[in-house]
């Protein structure tokens, strides 16, 4: 097995696992060492999403720490966004998706960058 992919795979795992995008490792990794195509990175990475979302429930249910009230709303709206989602990829070019993800992920990093933490004085 290559130490590479082992060693993207568990840190995907655990950044997913914490809900912090792990995705988005595992994404970098398939596109620019494997060379895999930015629509086949997505399913691979919605696929590997699977267990480790299965396992977070159980562990954050475990510990009392999901307001089900909540939660059913979001799993609708969810899947929602998911059936979009597979439309916009029948739709969209996959070089143009990938370059919608990294400004994405660039927003998203600059947005992190300037956010005010209200626990800081």
């Amino acid at each position: 097995m290559n130490i590479t992919a082992l060693l993207a795979g568990l840190c995907s795992g655990i950044i997913a696992s914490m809900g912090m995008g792990g995705g988005a490792v595992l994404l970098i990794y398939l596109t620019a060492f494997l060379s895999v195509p930015q629509l086949n990175a997505q399913g691979i990475n919605l696929i590997f999403f699977i267990p480790i979302g299965i396992m977070s429930v159980i562990i954050y249910v475990k510990q009392k720490k999901i307001k089900f009230k909540s939660t059913i709303p979001l799993a609708v709206f969810g899947v929602v966004g998911s059936l979009a989602g597979i439309w916009v990829t029948r739709v969209l070019d996959g070089a143009f998706l990938g370059k919608i993800f990294a400004f994405f992920l660039i927003f998203l990093g600059i947005s992190e960058i300037f956010k005010k933490d209200k626990n800081t004085p």
